[in-house]
């Protein structure tokens, strides 16, 4: 399929082309990259801008399932919504089970909703390489929510917040203490903390721990993005459905004010920023992997440093010197 045909379906709203040009940017052959780059260029005329939404928390709290009935509350509103949701790859065998469609049995199917799992191969921060990529591919087929569902793997996922409009993060109940809320790193990113499974036996301790991390996030230095009371910890429960109506209101005020405040755009604009920047350090990356005598030279100082011939330190500055950069 040409470019342009590709482009025009995605625009029309088709699933089938969005799937395929998904496809088409996570692939990493030369020439589908040429395509990719195109599609994105030409993709980036088409009008529509979607409230992207982070969301994670460690294995086991809830995310697909928070996802499928928070997704469903949106289209039932109204709301066009895609889920990108990202699956741990094998570090032995590279390969992911992609499985959130099967979790997400109900909202697989409503018309107004889009699912695409996607590996996060080697990348880091839980998400995959080209999410951002996909992200705008699902605005400019008219999607006006996208919800990104992370790996899951605790203190390490904040590159999710730097391809997002808001970040949101799942507890579980009884999940720690209040010193857990003032850990830095993904606690201090986070806009809007939803303790998970606030139903049955687990309520009370989800208050407790609701009750704890709103403590802990009064203790954080206030950040300029965010109006009075927030961030703030709210309790749901995916399965009972409630709470649901209070976190989609708590966002959409959150993201007003930042609209109407300067800092939604701006926090754009940072992003895209950043993503250059990130794209550029890949690229140089990629160009040393396809050296062979660069890949050489690694080999022979990586032989050196197992035998102990050599430092870490040592080998690296002569590795670098090789490619003329001199730390």
């Amino acid at each position: 399929m040409q470019t342009d045909e590709l482009a025009e379906r995605i625009c029309k709203g088709e699933r089938r082309a969005l799937a395929r040009a998904i496809t088409l940017v996570e692939s990493g052959r030369a020439d589908h990259r040429e395509q990719a780059q195109a599609l994105l260029d030409r993709l980036t005329r088409a009008p529509g801008q979607a409230l992207r939404i982070g969301l994670s928390g460690t294995p086991g709290v809830g995310k697909s399932t928070f996802i499928e009935s928070f997704g469903m509350m949106l289209t039932g509103q109204g709301h066009k919504v895609a889920v990108l949701a990202v699956d741990p790859s094998s570090a032995r065998s590279g390969g992911s089970i992609l499985g959130d469609k099967t979790r997400m049995e109900h909202l697989s199917r409503d018309p107004n909703a889009f699912i695409r799992p996607s590996p996060s191969q080697s990348a880091l921060g839980g998400v995959a390489r080209r999410t951002r990529e996909a992200v705008a591919l699902c605005e400019a087929a008219g999607f006006d929510i996208v919800l990104i569902e992370t790996v899951g793997v605790g203190q390490s996922e904040t590159m999710v917040a730097e391809m997002t409009d808001l970040f949101i993060l799942l507890m579980a109940p009884a999940g720690g203490d209040e010193l857990q809320g003032v850990k830095r790193g993904i606690m201090e990113m986070a806009d809007l903390i939803l303790v998970n499974k606030a139903d049955g036996d687990l309520k009370p301790a989800a208050e407790r721990t609701r009750a704890d991390y709103a403590g802990a996030l009064r203790l954080l230095r206030r950040r300029p993005q965010d109006p009075e009371d927030f961030p703030k910890a709210i309790c749901v429960s995916a399965v009972a459905r409630s709470g649901l109506d209070q976190a989609w209101q708590d966002m959409q005020t959150l993201a007003d004010w930042r609209r109407d405040h300067g800092h939604f755009d701006r926090r754009r604009a940072e992003q895209a920023r950043y993503w250059f920047g990130e794209e550029v350090r890949r690229g140089l990356l990629a160009r040393l992997e396809e050296d062979a005598e660069a890949r050489a030279r690694m080999a022979a100082l990586g032989e050196q440093v197992a035998k102990g011939d050599l430092t870490v330190a040592r080998a690296t500055a002569q590795m670098l010197a090789t490619l003329g950069v001199h730390p």
